[in-house]
């Protein structure tokens, strides 16, 4: 199978309606909509004293300023949106509202009512490129990493956001949890031989999988890390073309259900897995209780701050066959546009730029966990480095729903994928039919 520069394979289209991921809402988690982590609200209102500054015309302005996801990152963010409104004098609304952020975005795209700065949590160009003011005459743009730089440009080269970082990632795992089951994770190269190891941890008493079955969006990062592997990656069988032409394979995604449901029975999730909340997962791998996370990168310092000694690594996701090899998943995780119509761009644009200062943008990128978008800056993202620059040259590939999966999809993924967790009647068959006729109706929209 041919490598390919992710620059190569994330270009052009990638993304849908939230997340992270999906059509929902990353989540870190959300990413969205997809793309991780969009649960725990959030909403605080920073003041600083002050006039404002004379390039909005000497007016008391305050940014509204809208952050997708949770836990440190949206931290991350609220501070820097201190920080800026302190040394600038503008007035700051930070606002992160969580699972609510896809629906309420929708309301406001709907009303064409935007904040003036918002996370577009992986949606840039695909989502809300129509409601944003293009920066390719900001400074920063010139210093986006060529990884990232078309994922945020159009086809006629215009770039719509600020990239904070790339979130590139596969499986999250306990280091010391697979080492005490003797499971190599360089050999796990299937999804067969993810299941021999997941037996290997139920035989020392642990848990293979922690998966917060109550947030929907927990089970759509599965789906968007497993469909890859039966879709995309396999050169010789890959559906994507027909993906991107309208046409959704159904039987397949009855595959991908299967395997979770198996998954349930054979005891590899946590016994909650349906009622149990995400925050649980990251807390459960911290104490060494759990191997293997459907997580993004920022699950490590996460773990970190639960438990100091606690050492998380990354694997690639497994294929579906010995024919196909692991690959990763990528996408633009935190990443901040203008509102095209906001009465405030002088001020929007000043937090931009702050925001991409290298001090400002290294702390947000070290809390996500991932690499820096701009190669101005250099951030010490702790563990995940390690397995960033271990698998370095294996395939990645976009979030399935990012790419390959039509606005409005996102919430339906999650929750059919909790009818399968909860292994309810008929889910299997149901949710694939669910997936496939939503593919249908929202396809072209």
């Amino acid at each position: 199978m041919k490598k390919r520069l992710l620059a190569v394979i994330l270009a052009g289209a990638m993304m849908i309606s939230l997340t992270a991921c999906g059509n929902s809402a990353s989540p870190t988690p959300s990413k969205d909509e997809g793309s991780e982590a969009s649960s725990v609200a959030a909403s605080n209102t920073t003041q600083a004293a002050g006039d404002t500054k004379s390039a909005d015309s000497g007016k008391d302005v305050t940014l509204t300023v809208w952050a997708s996801g949770a836990g440190p990152q949206v931290d991350a963010m609220k501070t820097a949106c201190e920080g800026f409104s302190k040394e600038s004098g503008y007035k700051v609304e930070f606002s992160a509202p969580g699972d609510t952020y896809e629906e309420l975005m929708k309301t406001k795209m709907a009303a064409n009512d935007m904040p003036d700065v918002f996370d577009t949590h992986g949606w840039s160009v695909k989502r809300y490129s129509d409601f944003l003011m293009p920066v390719n005459d900001l400074d920063f743009a010139a210093n986006i990493d060529k990884q990232i730089k078309p994922i945020v440009s159009d086809e006629d080269g215009n770039i719509y956001v600020l990239p904070m970082d790339m979130d590139i990632s596969g499986l999250v795992y306990n280091v010391d949890v697979v080492k005490e089951a003797g499971i190599d994770v360089d050999q796990i190269k299937t999804w067969d031989d993810f299941e021999a190891a997941c037996d290997k941890v139920l035989a020392i008493g642990k848990n293979p999988i922690h998966m917060g079955g109550a947030n929907s969006f927990t089970v759509g990062w599965f789906y968007d890390r497993v469909a890859p592997s039966f879709y995309i990656t396999d050169d010789a069988n890959s559906k994507a073309e027909e993906l991107k032409s309208g046409t959704f394979d159904k039987e397949i995604w009855k595959k991908i259900s299967a395997m979770l449901d198996s998954w349930v029975t054979k005891g590899y999730l946590n016994k909650d897995c349906v009622s149990g909340e995400y925050t649980a997962d990251v807390t459960s791998a911290a104490n060494g209780d759990t191997a293997f996370l459907f997580y993004g990168n920022v699950a490590m310092s996460i773990a970190q701050g639960i438990n100091k000694d606690v050492k998380l690594g990354m694997m690639p996701i497994p294929s579906c066959s010995k024919d196909d090899e692991p690959s990763l998943i990528a996408g633009e995780n935190v990443a901040f546009g203008i509102w095209k119509d906001t009465k405030h761009k002088d001020a929007a644009v000043e937090l931009l730029e702050y925001l991409s200062r290298p001090e400002v943008a290294s702390t947000i990128a070290k809390a996500t966990g991932n690499k820096p978008a701009l190669t101005t800056v250099t951030a010490d993202i702790g563990m995940a480095q390690e397995y960033l620059d271990k698998y370095a040259d294996v395939e990645t590939f976009p979030y399935f729903d990012r790419e390959y999966c039509p606005s409005g999809l996102w919430d339906v993924i999650c929750s059919t994928g909790q009818d399968v967790l909860a292994q309810k009647a008929g889910a299997i068959d149901d949710g694939a039919d669910q997936v496939a006729a939503t593919f249908s109706e929202k396809f072209g929209q």
